[in-house]
């Protein structure tokens, strides 16, 4: 008893021994040895101030930066050693603290995210859960404008962990929270979305909510797709339900539009902007109430592995569900809008007959 009570002992002594020992080597040579790998493979240079390892085996990194793309203040997870034995790399508990991401898309719409140049098949990346605390994302995009449309998410909260029964489940659970501002940092609005998704299984519950959005900020994404009339300013309200089973996902929608409020008078819309004869895209213009609201509730249905969803169908299911809400205005809105809409087609065939008589 007493001999395997030394031996015990002696190997407590010796982990110790170990663990102290790569406790000094990580914190001595880990810096160097992470810089050098994303200068070989990224191509790109790379700061950081400290690397420590924590019992049992836990990595921190603190004020890591990758050039002028990413930096965190604080980065830790625990590697499965095991799982290297299978070519695999399993990480537990990878939490971020206060990352923040420059991203910028060129004029061709390239991104400037690197490339690994790293030789061979790149090892699997097993992740059992995921935190991210008080993150940022800046995004340039160059290729809606020259000087590029920047849009700024910030106080983002990501949580992403497997779902713990049943113990067989592969499905995992989310959710995210981000606000929206302006390089001024003005509120924009802000995002949540949460759930739970079974790739494999094909299966999702989840509900995504857009609270207070000034649409207007994203005029160059949604163009004319639901108006003629320029937009001075718009209020978007937004709970969208993701629900799926066996690959097919329905998502149902609940679209409030309010606080209309056009660039341009209705007058000089006319003068300035041609007829389209496309309803879907005067949904905006033709089912708005008096109070300058648009109340859509619509369905749209895709694949959860491949989804798709073109303008054209979009616009067909906006039609649809404007279409419904027109039992909820009363007779004589009806009747100006119906009024105003010959008036439209009136002048555009006094056009067309002054067009056709000239020649």
């Amino acid at each position: 008893m007493r001999k395997i009570t030394k031996i015990m002992i002696v190997l407590i002594l010796l982990l110790a021994v170990i663990f102290c020992a790569a406790t000094i080597c990580v914190g001595v040579f880990g810096p160097q040895i992470i810089k050098t790998q994303i200068k070989e493979n990224l191509k790109l240079e790379s700061s950081l101030a400290k690397v420590r390892l924590s019992f049992p085996l836990k990595l921190t990194l603190e004020e890591f930066k990758i050039d002028n793309l990413l930096s965190i203040r604080k980065l830790s997870f625990t590697p499965n050693i095991f799982g290297f034995l299978f070519g695999k790399v399993v990480i537990h508990g990878l939490d971020i603290i206060e990352p923040s991401v420059n991203l910028e898309q060129s004029a061709q719409g390239k991104l400037n995210l690197p490339l690994l140049t790293q030789g061979g098949p790149a090892p699997q990346i097993i992740l059992t859960s995921l935190k991210v605390q008080n993150g940022k994302i800046k995004f340039i995009d160059k290729k809606v404008s020259a000087e590029g449309k920047e849009i700024i998410l910030e106080k983002l909260n990501l949580k992403i962990s497997k779902v713990s029964l049943p113990l067989t489940s592969l499905a995992v659970n989310f959710s995210f929270t981000a606000e929206l501002v302006s390089p001024q940092e003005a509120p924009y609005g802000k995002i949540s979305f949460s759930g739970w998704l079974d790739y494999f299984a094909q299966a999702m519950d989840a509900q995504l909510e857009i609270k207070n959005l000034e649409v207007t900020n994203f005029a160059p994404y949604y163009g004319n797709f639901i108006s003629q009339k320029k937009l001075s300013s718009a209020n978007l309200d937004l709970v969208s339900k993701f629900k799926a089973q066996n690959n097919v996902l329905n998502i149902v929608t609940d679209f409030n539009l309010s606080k209309i409020v056009y660039a341009l008078s209705a007058a000089q819309d006319k003068e300035e902007a041609p007829l389209d004869l496309n309803l879907a895209k005067n949904a905006l213009d033709l089912f708005t109430d008096r109070k300058g609201s648009l109340h859509l509730e619509f369905e749209l249905q895709t694949a959860l592995d491949k989804p798709t969803l073109s303008q054209e169908k979009i616009q067909s299911v906006i039609l649809k569900a404007a279409l419904q809400n027109l039992s909820q205005q009363s007779p004589q809105d009806l009747v100006d809008k119906v009024t105003d809409i010959i008036s439209q087609y009136k002048d555009l065939g006094k056009e067309l007959k002054g067009i056709f008589g000239s020649k």
